[in-house]
This record gives C-alpha cells, sequence and structure tokens, in this order.
C-alpha cells in the first residue's frame, strides 16, 4: 500500500498546521492554545471530543461503520521544551525559552491527520481513541491522564505511538518487540558532613571528600553489580558544595540520572545506591540521604502487537524500508506508563533531512514535513487493519 491518497491530499494543510504548532510552542500543562486547536479541527470532523484529561489532554472518539466492539487507542504527544530556538525557519518560536525541538509539533499533527480522514472514511468496525498528551517532556502527562481514568473511559484494546527519529532517513520505519526504550530515574545524594574552616579541617567532616568517594562508588554499580549481557546507566550530572574558598562546606549534593530496560536491573540499581550511601557515610562519620525518585519505567512493546505494526509499516514503506531490530536507545518515553496498562507498540519514523543533522532536543532542531502524510497514513492502517470493517 502506498501512502493514502487521500491523506497526501491535505499534506499542504498539514503543514500549515504542524509550522503554526511550531510557531506557538507550550511546554508541558500548560498546552492551552495547542488542546484548544487539537479540540476544535476533531469537533469540526464530527468527533466526539473530551477535554481537560490529565489537566491538558484531549481524547477524540469516533466510531465505524459496523457494530464491532474493538478498540484502538492512537497517542501523539503536544508539548514543547522551555528552550530558545535558533534556527532561521520563517515559523520560529515565537514564545522565548519555549520551542518544539523534539517534533511533538509534528506528532499532533500526523495523529490529526489520521483522524480527519478516518472521520472521513469510517472504514473500520469498532471504535478508534485519538489520545492528544501533553507533558511527556518530564511533567508527567502520561500518568495524570491514566490517574484520571483515561483506560477506564477510552478502553483501549490495544495502543500506538509514534516518534519522529532524524537519525533515520525519511520514509523509513523502524519496529522493535520487547524493550526499545529506558527508564529515566532521578537520584538525590545529599551528604551531611561537618563544616568548618579550610585551615582547619581535622575539625569537620568534609562532604565534598565524600561526594568524590561517593561518586567513585556509584560507577561501580554498571561495571560490577550489572549483568555484562543487560544494560544500565548511572550518570552523574550535577555535584553541588560550598560558597566560599575558606570554607568546608556542611553539606554537599549531588544528582544522578538512572537509565534502564529491565525493572530488576532498575531495583538492583536503587538498592546498591542507597547501600553505597549508608556505607560511604558510616564510613566516614556522615550521613547521606538518598531521594530516589521513578520518572518512568522502560518502554517495553507487546511483541505481538510490534509485529502486527511491522506488517503495517512494510505495507505502507515496504519491506527494504522497515527495521524489525532497531538498536535500543537509552532515552526514555513516557508513553511507557500506557503501555505498561495496555498492550501495544511504540514506533520509530524516520524523518532525517540531507544536510540537517541536528538531533533531537537540538535548538535548530526542526521536524521534516514530508514524513507528516506517511505518519497519519500509519495510523489510519493501523486501525483500517487492526479493525476491519465485515
Amino acid at each position: 500500500m502506498p501512502i493514502n491518497n487521500r491523506i497526501a491530499d491535505f499534506h499542504d494543510e498539514m503543514t500549515e498546521w504542524r509550522r503554526d504548532f511550531h510557531t506557538h510552542p507550550e511546554i508541558g500543562l500548560e498546552e492551552v492554545r495547542t488542546s484548544a486547536i487539537v479540540a476544535e479541527k476533531l469537533e469540526a470532523w464530527g468527533i466526539e471530543v473530551h477535554r481537560g484529561i490529565g489537566v491538558t489532554g484531549v481524547v477524540g472518539v469516533l466510531r465505524g461503520n459496523g457494530s464491532g466492539t474493538g478498540t484502538v487507542g492512537l497517542r501523539a504527544d503536544m508539548d514543547a521544551l522551555p528552550m530558545d530556538e535558533e534556527g532561521d525557519v520563517p515559523y520560529k518560536s515565537q514564545i522565548p525559552g519555549r520551542m518544539h525541538a523534539c517534533g511533538h509539533d509534528g506528532h499532533t499533527t500526523m495523529l490529526l491527520g489520521a483522524a480527519k480522514y478516518l472521520a472521513e472514511t469510517r472504514n473500520f468496525d469498532g471504535t478508534v481513541h485519538f489520545i492528544f498528551q501533553p507533558a511527556e517532556e518530564g511533567r508527567g502527562g502520561a500518568r495524570k491522564m491514566v490517574e484520571d481514568g483515561l483506560f477506564e473511559r477510552f478502553p483501549c484494546d490495544s495502543i500506538f505511538g509514534i516518534h519522529n527519529a532524524p537519525h533515520m532517513p525519511a520514509g523509513t520505519m523502524a519496529f522493535r518487540g520487547g524493550p526499545i526504550l529506558a527508564s529515566a530515574d532521578r537520584a538525590t545524594m545529599t551528604v551531611h558532613g561537618k563544616g568548618a574552616h579550610a585551615a582547619r579541617p581535622h575539625d569537620g567532616i568534609d562532604p565534598i571528600a565524600i561526594g568524590v568517594q561517593l561518586y567513585q562508588a556509584t560507577q561501580t554499580i554498571v561495571s560490577r553489580n550489572t549483568d555484562p549481557l543487560k544494560s544500565a546507566v548511572v550518570s552523574i550530572t550535577q555535584f553541588h558544595a560550598g560558597t566560599a574558598n575558606n570554607v568546608i562546606p556542611a553539606t554537599a549534593q549531588l544528582i544522578a540520572s538512572v537509565r534502564t530496560f529491565d525493572p530488576e536491573v532498575q531495583d538492583m540499581v536503587e538498592r546498591r545506591l542507597r547501600e553505597l550511601c549508608d556505607g560511604i557515610g558510616t564510613m566516614y562519620g556522615a550521613r547521606v540521604e538518598l531521594e530516589y525518585l521513578r520518572g518512568v519505567p522502560p518502554t517495553i512493546n507487546d511483541v505481538d502487537e510490534a509485529t502486527f505494526a511491522a506488517d503495517v509499516g512494510e505495507a505502507l514503506v515496504g519491506t527494504d524500508k522497515v527495521n524489525r531490530s532497531p538498536a535500543l536507545a537509552m532515552g526514555s518515553e513516557d508513553f511507557s506508563i500506557m503501555l505498561a496498562r495496555r498492550p501495544g507498540a511504540f514506533v520509530w519514523l524516520g524523518g532525517g533531512k540531507p544536510g540537517k543533522d541536528f538531533g533531537l532536543h537540538h535548538p535548530k532542531y526542526d521536524f521534516n514535513d514530508e514524513a507528516l502524510p506517511v505518519g497519519a497514513s500509519f495510523f489510519a492502517k493501523l486501525v483500517e487493519t487492526k479493525l476491519p470493517r465485515g
């Protein structure tokens, strides 16, 4: 199956939507303008609309032709990042400190394109839920929608999401059963020592020296505690201590990002961090406090649903443009929270631009509009294949 002809007909219209979203980016839980536009378009196409799910989330409900009871969820994220745009496109962000640097403007547009087409044709038997999620970038949008009764109010037998991939050529797709993205946790280690004059270190308990030991010890969690055939990352990304060069401070703080693909490894890393904090604190006569925050779990695709999605992808773009075993990535995605509750798959859609090698979260990144009809056609074909008429 080639790109859907009807969706190709409104490629220019989709490009206008996407660039409008790009010009007016909104960060997580502040997507007031974006969600209003989404809701208005869905309503104009005769789709039942529910607003305010997970604060600014929107869900559109569309029933096809027939009496089938099957349900499919299609999800797109709407939020931008809190950063300035450095690109020179004519539709550059007009909001200081806000930018669509991850392509969520494209994700929202692709799902709108699929919704418009499916509302026109209704060539499926069952119900599709168009899930426009807020706050994917670290503000818990997926969790908020789920806690707001997403799947109780809008049952989904399966659920699918797309993310653009600038490292892949435009028009290609990648699918993988099982883990595809890592969890993302935050560990904050606060060393409570004893302040002193810099000239009299023996009067104090130096939290900086203890912090250095703690930094070195955390690196052994991956090298000596993790099965070499499994993956984990423990990166200390912040180290805060002191206010003057002649003062040994009373406290120091280290902050780490923890990434894993396996929930058991995730549990092990947290346990070892606690043991190291307790042990090193005791060894140096200090107290080390650990605050461990579980962010999002690993993104784990259902094997059967990933295979089904790959089959649809091959029918759409061709076998030679589909990768069924892409490399795992240490990035994270809160769609994992939805996949932990419903079977489904998270899919990569190529969007590379010749001569434009800016990656996700780069201040000059811009979604490739040539990918819009591909993603919209994929969403539409998923529904028509999963919920066939007759």
